[in-house]
């Protein structure tokens, strides 16, 4: 519950600094969303505790507020975030993504309060993304974060951007609970993580990212000091017989680079990292391209074929992955329509085990208020060897439908 604490706080003080500029208000925006989602599971659970419903049914709303001061050189946003999952008391959760206060200077920005940010190129994996931490809970794609509390310096100069983060406070991942679908064989209890750190949770994490473009080439260099937000686990067994993983926290340091050239018709992508502090230092990578074949049918249908390669030279002392030695095939298809619909589908394909994930995202608008999306995974030929194969009896479709106001 600390994690509600903190991010009260960050609200409270965002709303001390509306006070503070003592200015008139610009502009005033209230957006965002509710929606109904069903997760469809057709396979019984593989593991003890487990639901065995087939159906799991969900609600969500996201406001999103944005106030404007000072003629647009300020602005003020809070994004509250809530789930209401029907089996996984651990999926239902309350989380505040956004609640920060942005003043632009000349040249340089400021943003103090709780934000996501994103680092990355590639599709299949963001390896160098590590500001925020992951709300595991939503998806395992890894793709959605919980708001990290931050100070945010951003320099804008001729030669690039540098932006520097000072992040008071660590927020710990999200995890399914016992029983919720999409976990491994023993269930992780929050409640026993521990750390490098004698600070806990309170060590301050820093970070600084310079980018540019340089001709066809989108360059980023990052690196990164504080707690790393991918635990290791050890086996606990409680008071009352249970057998449960306690997260742990280390103190790392992550360099990473991100390139993009844009050359025609073709996107060439990679990312790099290298990190100490959890065993050997190790080195990982991801790699590839997206070719677009554009007006591939008579409405103007855009048609994008993607292939990456992921490496990863961690040992058995840092955080498990299965993106080691893994190979992702993929095609995204935009139709360029009025509604905005778009498929990618895709899978990856370990070289070692051979194991295999299957994956596919759909997405439309049904009028100007309403869109419907679709997500469905599935795990095929899992090798025990693999640490995928705990969630072989977990395919599943999800439909999610939103309301935008």
């Amino acid at each position: 519950m600390r994690k509600y604490r903190m991010t009260d706080a960050v609200a409270a003080g965002v709303m001390l600094a509306a006070a503070a500029t003592g200015a008139t208000a610009q502009e005033v925006e209230f957006s965002g969303f509710v929606a109904g989602e069903l997760q469809v599971f057709p396979d019984r659970a593989a593991h003890d505790g487990q639901s065995n419903a087939h159906l799991n049914p969900s609600l969500i709303i996201q406001p999103e507020i944005r106030y404007e001061l000072n003629d647009g050189d300020d602005r003020l946003t809070f994004i509250p975030y809530a789930r209401l999952d029907g089996t996984d008391d651990e999926r239902t959760h309350f989380d505040i993504r956004e609640a920060n206060w942005l003043h632009y200077g000349n040249d340089w920005d400021l943003k103090i309060g709780a934000d996501k940010v994103f680092w990355g190129v590639a599709e299949s994996r963001h390896l160098v993304d590590i500001i925020n931490q992951t709300d595991l809970v939503e998806d395992l794609d890894g793709e959605d974060k919980l708001g990290q509390p931050m100070v945010n310096l951003g320099l804008q100069q001729d030669w690039g951007y540098l932006n520097f983060y000072v992040m008071p406070y660590f927020r710990e991942r999200t995890f399914p609970g016992r029983d919720g679908r999409l976990r491994g064989a023993i269930p992780v209890d929050t409640d026993l993580a521990t750390y490098d750190s004698g600070a806990e949770e309170w060590h301050p994490d820093f970070a600084i990212r310079y980018s540019t473009v340089i001709d066809d080439f989108d360059i980023g260099i990052s690196h990164f000091h504080g707690t790393g937000r991918e635990p290791t686990f050890s086996v606990v067994t409680k008071s009352d017989g249970s057998t449960v993983l306690a997260p742990h926290y280390d103190l790392i340091d992550q360099t990473g680079v991100d390139l993009q050239a844009t050359l025609g018709d073709w996107l060439w992508k990679l990312e790099a990292m290298t990190r100490s502090g959890q065993g050997d230092r190790f080195v990982a990578a991801v790699g590839g391209f997206e070719y677009t074949l554009y007006g591939v049918t008579d409405s103007g249908a855009d048609l994008g074929l993607l292939m990456e390669y992921q490496y990863d030279g961690r040992n058995d002392k840092a955080p498990v992955t299965i993106q080691d030695n893994d190979i992702f095939v993929g095609s995204r298809l935009t139709l360029n329509d009025v509604d905005d619909t778009d498929f990618l589908a895709g899978f990856s394909v370990d070289h070692e085990t051979g194991s295999t994930f299957f994956s596919v995202e759909a997405d439309t608008r049904l009028s100007d208020f309403w869109t419907i999306e679709m997500e469905a995974r599935a795990f095929a030929f899992t090798s025990e060897e693999d640490p995928v194969d705990a969630y072989s009896h977990d395919d599943y479709l999800q439909v999610r439908l939103s309301r935008y106001f």
